[in-house]
């Protein structure tokens, strides 16, 4: 099973995860990271990494948070969300976000276009 990246990384957008990842799987959209399903070899290296606790095995996904297994999935598979293989700065307002919940109506999938994915 995968790992999977979720609303916690939404206007955070810690990358101290895609150091230790040695698939390289990660993808960076405009304010949120995925994990490339197909690529990931669920090795566990990323989850302690991340400072606001957004990435889970699949199998272990809350129930409020499972919609994020499908979003990570075809988000990676979008050519403008490319690999991301070494850590970067935060969002400038990383510590504002970083302990909101609910955040997925303000993730951005290309930089001039709010998402309106919803649960499923």
């Amino acid at each position: 099973m995968p790992f999977v990246v979720t609303d916690s990384c939404i206007l955070c957008k810690y990358t101290n995860c895609v150091d230790v990842c040695p698939m390289d799987c990660f993808r960076e959209g405009p304010n949120f990271l995925v994990i490339a399903p197909d690529e990931c070899i669920d090795c566990s290296m990323c989850v302690p990494e991340c400072p606001v606790g957004a990435i889970y095995n699949e199998i272990d996904l809350p129930d409020d948070q499972r919609h994020f297994s499908r979003l990570n999935a075809e988000l990676a598979a979008r050519s403008d969300w490319k690999p991301i293989t070494r850590s970067k700065t935060p969002l400038s307002e990383h510590a504002l976000w970083s302990s909101a919940h609910d955040k997925l109506a303000f993730l951005e999938i290309s930089p001039s276009t709010l998402s309106s994915h919803k649960k499923q």
